[in-house]
């Protein structure tokens, strides 16, 4: 195993150091700032409250908008009757394939139960089974059903209602909607110490708060969700466009794991031309019972999952994906199918309600017809890097849930595990926040090179990133991704607006992941590797950090032993 690389630069490509915006137009403060409003922001700021001064919360657009509330299949946890953390841990690992933080996932699944029940002591009403126990089911590589639901295939929603409930009934949380966070402002301690002291807004529309503005805390918790809209196709939706990534990236703080992006492998598919957030199947539906085909029945389609893996459709997802993508590939067909006919218009009415009313509305009934299926863009396992508590390598800034990189998803997440991560570390970072918040830092002069990339840029990036840095990636692959991402970067914006805030974002965000995928030579759990097709656990177990230092990337080399044993 190789000892740890120096960091290099990534690329000849200079990205803004910080974006170009506006001055300041009005200013506040607060002890703690929350950015993001979906299960992992909430929570944190639930748990703060009474223990910090004042906390705000800020949203780039409704409370209600972020990936959470997307959230069908459910919440993973040890719940039922024989199961241990210890299987759930075993499960986790075998997922993250070999790049999973042990003490994270321990945590994970040790105090998991635990969150669940405080989520349903909160009000959330998760489904039960007629003699009133909690309802539990299975999804792709859990080998135990553990997968708490609300609302047949509305867990994410009525989490999110939960949680929103409980803060319109906290008056001393306040919050701040449709405000994209623009960079972090930064100042110095009596130490020489560098940390964040606030950061800049930018509001549409909030009473007196509108433009950009500055807030003035001693501490920001980033739980900003994902990066999704880098590709053409993606669950995410639309505000998830890397932002609190790239904040953290520019002010400092390291990115870890970016190149493992988890493809969902049952997205329905809705012909080539379709773009953005696309409908997701949840792997609850396979978990039930349903099965991969590679034909029409009319055709003889063949169940392609058969002797694929020991769990056929219910592997991990990077299994499904593979498979998936291999049968397209051989078969030149744009997408696979999903069949669910056998579970009836009963079950599909109760158990999956909003997936049924999905597909119908786009032409497809599942209780007589084939769902038609591709792999997209699903979640980053990767992100900012933290440690057991959220902190960040920046004092004062530290992360949890989708943005963050705890350690505990490693190379492909586990099904389900994304919410409890959320629950789970924003929870740790409650209890050793308050005990040690900085100082108030004057922000500093801010000598960072400001620039902006143009928005048209985003339907060209999301092409290349799905082309070229998607499911399937290879090493000419990756440089013309490159080249293209080079290019864009010097595509100057005339106009400062909100889309090309976003674009620039996805360009910073776009090249650290592209860079890490052509650097990582082996294919581990959701990086896939044409050139390279199998794992390499003596050159490549470990994790690639990339940092920033105005505008410059590098990339460095960190290895560690596999957490699940290892492979032949």
């Amino acid at each position: 195993m190789p000892t740890e690389q120096p960091a290099a630069p990534a690329a000849v490509r200079r990205l803004p150091g910080r974006l170009r915006a506006p001055g300041p137009g009005w200013t506040t403060r607060a002890d703690v700032v929350i950015v993001g409003s979906g299960i992992a922001g909430l929570t944190a700021a639930l748990r703060l409250r009474g223990q910090v001064e004042k906390i705000l919360v800020v949203t780039k657009d409704v409370l209600a908008a972020g990936s959470t509330q997307w959230a069908q299949g459910g919440i993973a946890a040890a719940l039922g009757p024989g199961d241990t953390p210890a299987e759930h841990e075993a499960d986790t690992l075998v997922a993250g394939a070999g790049v999973c933080d042990l003490d994270a996932v321990r945590i994970l699944v040790t105090e998991g139960p635990e969150a669940v029940r405080e989520l349903i002591a909160l009000g959330t009403n998760f489904d039960h089974t007629p003699d009133g126990e909690l309802s539990l089911t299975r999804e792709g590589g859990h080998h135990r059903d553990r997968i708490a639901h609300a609302g047949g295939d509305a867990t994410g929603a009525e989490i999110q209602r939960a949680l929103i409930a409980a803060i319109e009934a906290a008056p001393d949380i306040e919050v701040i909607q449709h405000a994209l966070a623009v960079d972090l402002l930064l100042g110095r301690d009596e130490a020489g110490v560098t940390g964040v002291a606030g950061l800049t807004l930018h509001v549409i529309g909030e009473g007196e708060r509108d433009g950009v503005g500055a807030v003035h805390c001693r501490a920001v918790v980033l739980a900003s969700g994902g990066l999704g809209q880098v590709f053409s196709q993606t669950t995410n939706p639309s505000v998830s466009t890397g932002d609190g990534m790239a904040v953290a990236l520019r002010a400092g703080a390291t990115l870890r794991d970016l190149e493992f992006v988890q493809f969902h492998p049952t997205v329905m598919y809705l012909g080539p031309e379709s773009r953005g957030q696309q409908p997701l199947i949840s792997e609850a539906v396979r978990g039930e019972g349903a099965f991969l085909v590679d034909g029409l029945p009319e055709e003889g389609g063949n169940r392609f999952m058969q002797g694929v893996h020991e769990l056929a459709d219910l592997a991990p997802r990077d299994v499904v994906a593979k498979a998936i993508m291999k049968r397209m590939l051989e078969t030149g067909r744009p997408h696979m199918w999903l069949d669910a006919r056998h579970l009836g218009a009963e079950f599909w009415e109760r158990r999956f309600p909003t997936i049924l009313a999905t597909t119908r509305s786009h032409g497809v009934d599942p209780v007589t017809q084939l769902i038609p299926v591709a792999p997209a863009c699903h979640y980053a396992s990767g992100g900012v890097r933290t440690d057991l508590v959220g902190r960040t390598d920046l004092p004062g800034l530290y992360a949890t849930g989708e943005v963050a990189c705890s350690g505990v998803h490693g190379a492909n997440r586990l099904a389900s595990n994304s919410l409890l991560e959320g629950l789970v570390f924003s929870r740790r970072i409650a209890d050793v926040l308050p005990a040690e918040l900085p100082a108030w830092r004057e922000p500093g002069a801010d000598d960072r090179t400001e620039g902006l990339v143009a928005g048209e840029v985003r339907r060209e990036l999301q092409e290349t990133m799905s082309s070229r840095v998607g499911v399937l990636r290879s090493a000419p692959g990756l440089a013309e991704g490159a080249a293209v991402l080079d290019k864009l970067a010097g595509v100057t914006a005339d106009a400062i607006d909100q889309t090309s805030w976003e674009a620039t974002n996805l360009v910073t965000i776009s090249a650290a992941l592209a860079d890490a995928a052509a650097l990582r030579e082996e294919t581990r759990g959701s990086h896939w590797r044409e050139d390279f097709p199998e794992r390499d656990d003596q050159t490549w177990a470990g994790h690639f950090d990339v940092r920033m230092n105005d505008g410059v990337t590098t990339v460095a080399f960190t290895p560690s032993p596999a957490t699940d044993g290892g492979v032949a």
